[in-house]
């Protein structure tokens, strides 16, 4: 079953640490059998990332990745940790843990493939008006976290456009929605603070990267103000990469996940 899933995705997001130490979040993305199960734990992955990708060299070595196979048509995803190996063409993953997780707020979605060439990268410190823009916005966003040891998870958040905030140039905020009690990304960030954050625009296929680090908020007064949220997240940002056609995927206008609460 997962096998078959994994076999018709367009897109892997990857999550991992740099030779800094920080986390960042990205997209691979092929053709429809790009990803492939090579063994009863291992994938293979016929993609690459452009030389301007916060994570380009970081593949290039083997290291602890964590990934989510997210399909906004079906609102189904897996997510997959382990550790990736540069190969021909792409990369060979020795997998750790695979699990499936719930269909709650994920947009539906279907895709439709441009041939693009990815701009280079622009650099910054700070959100532009433009990021700011992206962000009130966007209804889906991941996140890249790990534990002391460095071993990555990537995970994947939605809600209705504004769930999402910008709080000021290099402060973002979320609601922490009910999910699958499984907390792997709070438990991360318990024990380490860094984490990456991708955000797509799903429209123009530009992807904005963000690293720095993120801090749960358990004030159960902070979490009332906003409907739905359980406990709220303050992401501050360190560095960003934004790539103008980072992606070749345009995807259609969203069917909003019927989970998502109203937004404040």
């Amino acid at each position: 079953m997962a096998e078959a899933f994994l076999a018709r995705q367009p897109m892997l997001v990857v999550g991992a640490a740099d030779e800094r130490g920080e986390l960042w979040s990205t997209l691979l993305t092929g053709d429809p059998g790009f990803i492939t199960v090579s063994g009863p734990s291992s994938l293979t992955v016929a993609a690459s990332l452009s030389a301007g990708d916060p994570l380009f060299r970081t593949l290039s070595e083997p290291t602890h990745v964590g990934m989510i196979a997210l399909d906004p048509g079906m609102r189904r995803r897996i997510r997959m940790n382990g550790t990736a190996h540069p190969v021909q063409g792409g990369l060979e993953i020795e997998l750790d843990q695979v699990y499936a997780n719930c269909p709650k707020h994920i947009q539906k979605r279907v895709p439709e493939w441009h041939s693009v060439t990815p701009d280079g990268p622009v650099e910054g410190t700070a959100l532009t008006d433009e990021d700011i823009a992206l962000v009130n916005r966007t209804d889906t966003f991941f996140i890249a976290t790990a534990d002391l040891d460095g071993n990555a998870d990537a995970s994947h958040r939605g809600g209705n456009p504004g769930f999402l905030r910008a709080m000021g140039a290099r402060r973002l905020r979320w609601p922490d929605y009910v999910g699958n009690s499984m907390f792997n990304t709070l438990g991360n960030l318990e024990v380490n603070s860094r984490a990456g954050l991708l955000i797509p625009d799903w429209a123009t296929g530009t992807v904005l990267h963000l690293t720095g680090t993120a801090a749960v908020d358990w004030n159960p007064g902070h979490a009332a103000a906003l409907p739905g949220a359980q406990r709220v997240v303050d992401f501050t940002v360190e560095r960003l990469v934004r790539i103008t056609n980072g992606s070749p995927l345009r995807w259609d206008a969203p069917e909003f996940s019927r989970f998502n609460p109203p937004t404040a």
